[in-house]
């Protein structure tokens, strides 16, 4: 196998949890720094911007900065601006990422005279309500576009495990029989943003992540070698009824350093 050249790491449920440091995490996050290693964090977080979640990583002692991370809102950002350039948007988020959507008409969800022309879904919240999603139905069936920044259904909280986009968007997406374009994790155009930006061929790159199917077998699907966590959303059932199998498995991020130098 070749030296790896990069690595890509998922935030929530791989370094943290409700923002609070897995064990180890940050200690393993430094040893990769100090061995020089190149790496992105890649998020489908759509809670906070790219500063506010470099700032909160920061302050937890990870070595990072806003440079360091991709996130779906922009990635949902770039897609708008090459595919839909000028286009009215409504978002349905919870948590405020417009710094993130720069050169994106956001158009208010009780605006007059301004229907939009896409619908965006982010992160599911207090904003998900009948009202919103409703709308979002009714726009849809009207001609808009339907965007998703991610479709997982669920994440790890401090609390447990907390329903996310992917749960409503299905019922969206069957009501009115269509399907969202998808930005972030899992789709291809989000690895390939990733890699871009490190300058990182997939062969040479390693994704570590806590969604088996989304962060994983994702990448593997797009030559990334894959990487699963045993924490955060992790589950042994959904591990075992996955339909493809991880290049690699360890107990948390903590056991990444050591599986790099043993690949290398």
């Amino acid at each position: 196998m070749e030296r790896t050249g990069a690595v890509l790491i998922d935030i929530d449920g791989v370094l943290t949890v409700s923002w609070e440091p897995l064990p180890g995490a940050v200690e393993a996050l430094e040893r990769l720094r100090a061995a020089d290693v190149p790496l992105a964090l890649v998020t489908n977080t759509t809670s906070r911007t790219r500063a506010r979640i470099a700032e909160r990583l920061a302050d937890s002692g990870f070595p990072v900065g806003p440079d360091d991370i991709l996130t779906a809102p922009a990635v949902t950002a770039a897609h708008l601006r090459e595919n839909h350039p000028g286009a009215r948007c409504l978002l349905i988020n919870t948590g405020d990422v417009r710094d993130d959507l720069s050169g994106v008409t956001l158009v208010e969800e009780d605006a007059e005279g301004a229907v939009p022309d896409v619908v965006v879904l982010g992160g599911a919240g207090d904003a998900f309500t009948y009202t919103a999603l409703n709308r979002a139905f009714r726009l849809v069936q009207q001609g808009a576009v339907l965007v998703a920044m991610h479709r997982n259904l669920y994440w790890r909280t401090a609390g447990g495990l907390d329903l996310d986009t992917g749960a409503f968007l299905l019922g969206l997406e069957r009501a009115a029989r269509t399907e969202a374009v998808v930005t972030g994790k899992p789709a291809g155009a989000f690895f390939a943003a990733a890699l871009a930006h490190l300058g990182a061929g997939p062969g040479r790159t390693l994704m570590v992540g806590d969604d088996i199917d989304t962060d994983v077998l994702a990448a593997q699907r797009h030559g990334i070698t894959g990487v699963l966590v045993r924490t955060g959303k992790y589950r042994t059932e959904t591990h075992a009824a996955a339909e493809g199998t991880p290049d690699h498995v360890v107990d948390s991020f903590a056991d990444v350093p050591a599986l790099l130098e043993r690949l290398g």
